[in-house]
């Protein structure tokens, strides 16, 4: 089993049942199950900022799934949940996208691991901290507690709906 770190953000529609619907259909995946997901943080756009907030989260999946096979798998979901691609950081329905899998370094065209921008990103960092505040970065003995501390900027990042551990995913009504 390998163990993945998914950012989930939505800015388009009804963001949380985005968000829920992505991480059914990620339960979906063959040899796949979700382990914990963190709080879901409203937050502000990075880079193009015309548009909505963003409810951004993370999830600890684990599955029997490759790294590349992951991705297309998230890339059918994305397009299933009517993703669309206009605008270089634009609104969206649902974007996921693999943080870390495993402790790998993976570089290919298609898939940078760990995930290029997450240190730069307070929406990512932030969250995955609470899932996991033990982590280091990979094949580093640098800290995300001492990452967060020292180089997040924590503005604009607000829990929008506390993870209280019960019920599926922990978040959302039955």
């Amino acid at each position: 089993m390998n163990d993945a770190f998914i950012a989930l953000g939505s800015n388009i529609g009804d963001r949380s049942v985005f968000l829920r619907s992505a991480l059914k259909e990620i339960e979906f995946l063959p040899g796949t199950r979700i382990e914990r997901t963190s709080s879901i943080y409203e937050t502000e756009p990075v880079g193009y900022t015309d548009q909505e907030p963003f409810l951004n989260m993370v999830a600890l999946v684990r599955t029997d799934l490759g790294a590349l096979e992951l991705l297309e798998e998230l890339q059918t979901i994305e397009n299933k949940l009517k993703r669309t691609r206009e605008i270089h950081w634009g609104p969206r329905t649902i974007d996921l996208d693999i943080l870390l899998y495993n402790q790998e370094n993976i570089q290919t065209e298609e898939l940078k691991i760990p995930h290029p921008r997450m240190l730069e990103r307070g929406f990512v960092m932030i969250p995955l901290y609470e899932l996991q505040p033990d982590l280091h970065f990979p094949h580093t003995e640098e800290n995300f507690s001492k990452i967060i501390e020292e180089r997040i900027d924590k503005k604009g990042v607000n829990v929008w709906k506390r993870n209280n551990g019960e019920g599926e995913f922990g978040l959302f009504e039955n």
